[in-house]
């Protein structure tokens, strides 16, 4: 989880609109920050796959 460049929110929390009501979705910066903060822990190769027990694991 990475905290918000736009609007602040901090790791864990839902990005906030301009409103300051609970957005729908991340904003693109932030999706972009969780990429990359993704591939410098766990490879550029790695993915995310849902297990048959609908837990996520990272694969390589």
């Amino acid at each position: 989880a990475v905290a918000c460049p736009v609007c602040h929110a901090r790791e864990g929390a839902w990005c906030k609109r301009p409103s300051g009501h609970k957005a729908m979705d991340l904003h693109a910066a932030r999706r972009a920050e969780a990429d990359r903060a993704f591939i410098a822990q766990h490879g550029p190769e790695a993915a995310l796959e849902q297990d048959g027990e609908g837990d996520w694991i990272v694969t390589a």
